[in-house]
């Protein structure tokens, strides 16, 4: 009798650890290459000077070099508890990343969050990536890479709102977003819908410094759609006081096809300041083409057309070819070459960290590894 208990009690402990179990997770990537650009510039400020060519290491070919920490927990019923903890680096320095104020640095600076998801969907507190960067990134070939995607395209849109680069806390958009509440939907054949708030904190002025985004995505059948809107108050205004300014609005439509291998992409983009439509008043447009020739191997291009809705004479042309291997599940080797014609006061970049003058063109070649873990 005593040993049947004895079994009753050991597996009621285990129902309760089955019940609530639970994962750590040490994960993280180092992406690092050599990069060769024919002209290059000190900083992406409006009048940075060009400084000649640029041979050097560089980090981030692909993507950024990130480690990060995440975690679940089971508490039954179909819903878990999940927090997130990312942050980036330099693979040539080992510095940490920007944050969101100008001379700071972030050990986590890409995600730092808690939520639960279950079958409503998740709902996520904390600094996150910005849902629409998601959105882009489905719907471009290039998938948003570091160098010659859309990623730089809507980057080349904040150079030419005046952002230097110093921060994260760009005027158009957004990659990041401290203090935002995303709730993402469960996906209802094949779409799915992502909810973004960002309380800004300020006494005395409920929309100083808030956010908000909404957006729509579609994966099935080989298509992905979407959809995203985004607008911000008192952007990129770090040494101001906050007064709820709309300043930041972003508008994104995109789709991508594949079929056997061949990926198509097409998108459009357009930023503005809703206070002041002379300042930035901006839009681009992007398209890919790509083949998948093995599960390892496969080449990618895109074309980025940015141009400034204010004054015709500002406009730049980029164009992006690279081509990917990989070694192994975890091991991805690269080579990418690109090509920009800028225009009047455009500056748009090759490559994110590798800023160029205005009305400079360059080209650019890298290669480079990228490892997960």
């Amino acid at each position: 009798m005593k040993l049947k208990w004895g079994a009753v009690a050991v597996s009621a402990v285990l129902a309760g650890a089955a019940h609530a179990q639970s994962s750590v997770t040490l994960y993280g990537a180092i992406d690092t290459g050599l990069l060769y650009q024919s002209t290059s510039a000190a900083s992406y400020a409006g009048n940075a000077k060009n400084l000649g060519h640029l041979y050097s290491l560089k980090d981030a070919g692909i993507y950024a070099s990130f480690w990060g920490i995440k975690g679940t927990e089971d508490i039954g019923n179909g819903y878990k508890v999940n927090f997130r903890m990312q942050g980036v680096f330099n693979s040539g320095t080992g510095k940490f990343g920007l944050a969101d104020t100008t001379g700071a640095s972030a050990i986590f600076g890409m995600q730092s969050s808690v939520g639960v998801s279950g079958p409503f969907g998740s709902v996520d507190l904390g600094r996150q990536y910005a849902p629409m960067i998601f959105a882009m990134a489905d719907t471009d070939v290039r998938a948003a890479q570091y160098f010659g995607s859309v990623l730089g395209a809507w980057l080349g849109l904040n150079q030419a709102a005046h952002w230097t680069g110093t921060n994260t806390n760009v005027p158009i958009g957004a990659l990041y977003d401290d203090n935002a509440i995303v709730y993402q939907s469960p996906k209802f054949y094949g779409a799915w819908l992502a909810l973004e708030y960002a309380p800004g904190g300020v006494a005395g002025q409920f929309q100083g410094g808030t956010r908000e985004s909404a957006v729509l995505r579609y994966s099935n059948y080989g298509l992905n759609l979407a959809a995203a809107y985004y607008n911000g108050h008192d952007t990129n205004l770090a040494a101001a006081t906050p007064t709820g300014l709309d300043n930041n609005r972003f508008y994104y439509v995109g789709g991508k096809y594949t079929f056997h291998g061949v990926s198509v992409s097409l998108g459009y983009g357009l930023g503005q300041n809703p206070s002041d439509k002379a300042s930035a008043n901006l839009e681009f447009i992007s398209a890919g083409l790509g083949y998948q020739f093995t599960p390892f191997f496969r080449l990618t291009s895109g074309f980025y057309y940015m141009k400034d809705r204010n004054d015709s004479a500002n406009h730049s042309s980029e164009y992006a070819l690279g081509a990917e291997y990989s070694v192994s599940k975890r091991t991805l080797l690269y080579a990418q070459v690109g090509y920009v014609n800028n225009r009047g006061t455009m500056n748009q970049a090759i490559t994110y960290g590798a800023p160029v003058a205005p009305g400079v063109s360059t080209t650019a070649a890298n290669i480079g590894i990228r490892h997960t873990f």
